[in-house]
């Protein structure tokens, strides 16, 4: 039975990535409108989601701890709500550390540049 779900969720990923077309992904992976860039409360700035990405791996435990948390997401708000990418912005949700959310959005960055081309 795992075995099944785990394959059907692998599908359901795979099927989700491969919606994503040219244009969405440039759109994705674009620096926003200077009114919408991310303030982090390290004094960081973010543009976009590569930025983000090197920022998450950088950054505290303890700033991804004030962004991140059971009351605030501010990070996955962010990419949904500005980025756009509401895939990422729902694994973001559910990431429970700084190097995990890294990681994701790193993964997410070398997909959508794959995409590009």
């Amino acid at each position: 039975m795992a075995k099944t779900i785990k394959a059907t969720a692998k599908k359901a990923d795979a099927s989700r990535t491969s919606r994503i077309t040219k244009t969405q992904a440039r759109k994705f992976l674009a620096p926003v409108p200077e009114q919408y860039v991310f303030w982090c409360n390290d004094g960081s700035l973010f543009r976009d989601l590569r930025e983000l990405g090197g920022a998450l791996a950088a950054m505290s435990d303890q700033t991804f701890a004030y962004h991140c948390n059971d009351v605030k997401k501010d990070f996955s708000n962010w990419i949904r709500d500005v980025v756009g990418d509401t895939s990422l912005a729902r694994s973001l949700e559910s990431a429970n550390s700084r190097k995990q959310a890294a990681s994701l959005v790193e993964d997410r960055c070398l997909l959508l540049a794959s995409k590009v081309g």
